[in-house]
């Protein structure tokens, strides 16, 4: 378990200062995450990696010459925000142009996505790269869906080395997805991972027994079986992956078509000791071997981790000529280096902790638009709905984790607790400098998405900004304005999240609760009424997921084992709803409202 910590909430923020502190020869913090310190060579393409914190060295690790030029960092097992993102390769740019490499997750697909809108609405040529290599996650047909683990390590390899090259933007994506196509992984789990301040892991394996197939956030495996002997696990791993050999439409460099040479690398996920990742590497370059392929620099050691997870993962990168060069081509970052670089000049003078002067980015206190005194009202109305959402979460937010880690990785609680709180203060300062409601929403919805990260951050973010939409500035809300308003964040939620109903996931309760509440206030019914009314079938519509199986996200490759158990997504949203209602009821405290919907079911 993680032993060294101080507040768990800064954990994050102060890994990063240590890690500045220390490595100030490659990178330099700046809003968001790091950059390197050296100049790079003008109108070259920039390569900005990223995902959540805890993985370590992915993510700033790898931030150096001939590697990334940027890391994005969100907290722990979350990924980062969207303005993250988006500073980041803003100070990262070199001039042609930023390619955004991350692993395939719901939420950072997401984040990183809404930042390349952006980037690409101001101009800057924006690219992605998800990596898909963990074959555990989804079968072959669906490749697309598979999620990206040690295999990041080929592909930001790669593709910074041709962006290192001079490569155009065009050639730099399209060796990154062929190192993608050619890269495949799979792992196992002895132990689950403990936060920061947490009593458990995130999951459990019974004393005896491997997990097999788990992913990097501390997701469970897709089968258990016992602990095998060193070599057992070898040809667990070789097997496995030498089933799932990439197609290649060109000449692998033998001749006949066939690959034959691969760059092998043995992961170590936490607390597997050095030392037992060489036996087993021992085994696995045996096997490689017998079954006719040619190794090329072979890594063993921690590349990607899960904070400390007892567990490894076999990586298999099949090369041809033009990915061999890449792949050898000199690097030198904090946890990966080959060769010689020419030593680039420093970005920022010498002086200061580690050696370079570094700081957070400048914060530019945004202007507040004019209000009528009936929208700041309403703004002061909004303050109060969502400390009501706070409350609620925060009084739930163990539990919400519990249900979450059945089948995804555990952290919703904790994301939906930090982007609450993030919700609530830029709220507040919202509302103590005059905004109307639409800014206080729009202002405490960016607040929410930056901080929380996630799936839900983004979700939640781009919900209260639909709210805000609807709400203006102009006007005193009322119960056309609010029910429009959820409908818009139905729809933009859906729209770019793609998930729909039946997918097990908060839209199954935000659909019908928006329907809900638009046929009551068409009704005639007040706000409060018809609010009441949609929050109690919300309620049920989060305890019916329990009946579904995940079709989005973390938990659906583990489908299965979330039967019987409600989306955390849509009961935090239940949740949150009825516990909106109190503060649209006239003289009725949050704290009155029932039991079933202020608190989360003991059996959910």
């Amino acid at each position: 378990m993680t032993r060294l910590f101080n507040e768990p909430s800064a954990f994050a923020d102060e890994m990063i200062e240590g890690f500045v502190a220390s490595h100030g020869r490659w990178v330099r913090r700046v809003s968001g995450g790091v950059v390197r310190n050296t100049r790079s060579t003008p109108g070259t393409v920039a390569l900005v990696i990223g995902g959540g914190s805890g993985h370590y060295p992915a993510f700033a690790g790898l931030v150096g010459q001939g590697l990334a030029h940027g890391a994005a960092m969100g907290n722990l097992f979350a990924s980062p925000s969207a303005q993250q993102v988006y500073n980041v390769a803003k100070a990262a740019d070199n001039g042609a142009g930023v390619l955004l490499g991350y692993g395939n997750y719901a939420g950072d697909v997401l984040h990183f996505n809404q930042a390349q809108e952006r980037l690409r609405k101001e101009g800057i040529d924006c690219r992605s790269i998800a990596v898909t290599d963990d074959v555990s996650s989804a079968p072959p047909a669906e490749r697309a869906k598979r999620r990206g683990i040690a295999g990041d390590l080929t592909v930001f390899k790669v593709a910074a080395a041709a962006a290192e090259a001079g490569y155009s933007m065009d050639a730099t994506v399209e060796i990154a997805e062929r190192a993608n196509h050619r890269t495949r992984s799979f792992g196992v789990a002895f132990t689950g991972c403990t936060l920061p301040g947490a009593d458990h892991p995130l999951f459990s394996v019974p004393e005896g027994r491997m997990a097999v197939g788990m992913g990097i956030h501390g997701e469970p495996g897709i089968g258990e079986t016992d602990i095998p002997t060193a070599d057992e696990l070898a040809e667990l791993l070789v097997a496995k992956l030498l089933t799932e050999i990439p197609e290649f439409p060109e000449d692998a460099g033998t001749g006949t078509g066939s690959p034959r040479r691969v760059v092998p690398i043995l992961n170590g996920l936490g607390s597997v000791k050095y030392e037992e990742l060489f036996v087993v590497y021992r085994r696995v370059a045996q096997l490689l071997a017998a079954a006719g392929l040619d190794v090329v620099d072979p890594q063993v050691g921690e590349l990607v981790t899960s904070f400390d997870m007892a567990g490894t993962s076999l990586t298999l990168f099949w090369l041809d000529d033009e990915l061999e060069t890449l792949w050898n081509a000199p690097a030198d970052a904090p946890a990966f280096r080959r060769g010689a670089v020419t030593a680039a000049a420093l970005e920022t003078p010498a002086g200061g902790t580690g050696g370079a002067a570094y700081a957070e980015a400048a914060q530019v206190e945004l202007s507040i638009p004019e209000a009528t005194a009936e929208s700041r009202a309403g703004a002061v109305r909004v303050l109060a709905v969502l400390g009501a959402a706070k409350t609620v979460v925060d009084a739930n937010a163990d539990e919400l984790g519990r249900i979450d880690a059945i089948a995804g990785d555990g952290d919703h609680g904790i994301g939906m607790e930090r982007g609450v709180g993030a919700a609530v203060g830029a709220a507040a300062d919202a509302v103590g400098r005059g905004a109307g409601a639409a800014t206080t929403l729009r202002l405490a919805g960016d607040a929410w998405a930056d901080k929380a990260g996630g799936t839900s951050g983004a979700l939640w973010g781009m919900a209260l900004r639909a709210v805000g939409d609807a709400l203006g500035d102009s006007e005193a809300p009322d119960a056309r304005a609010v029910a429009d308003g959820v409908a818009g964040a139905a729809a933009a939620i859906m729209e770019f999240g793609k998930a729909k109903p039946g997918d097990k996931t908060l839209v199954d309760v935000l659909v019908p609760f928006r329907d809900s509440l638009s046929a009551g206030v068409d009704a005639g019914k007040s706000l409060g009424e018809a609010w009441g009314a949609a929050a109690r079938v919300a309620e049920q519509a989060a305890e019916d997921t329990a009946g579904l199986l995940p079709l989005m996200g973390r938990a659906r490759p583990h489908a299965e084992k979330s039967l019987g158990t409600p989306d955390a997504g849509a009961v935090s949203m239940a949740l949150i709803v009825r516990a909106i209602h109190a503060t649209l009821t006239e003289g009725t405290p949050a704290e009155s409202t029932s039991p079933r919907t202020n608190t989360v079911k003991e059996n959910a």
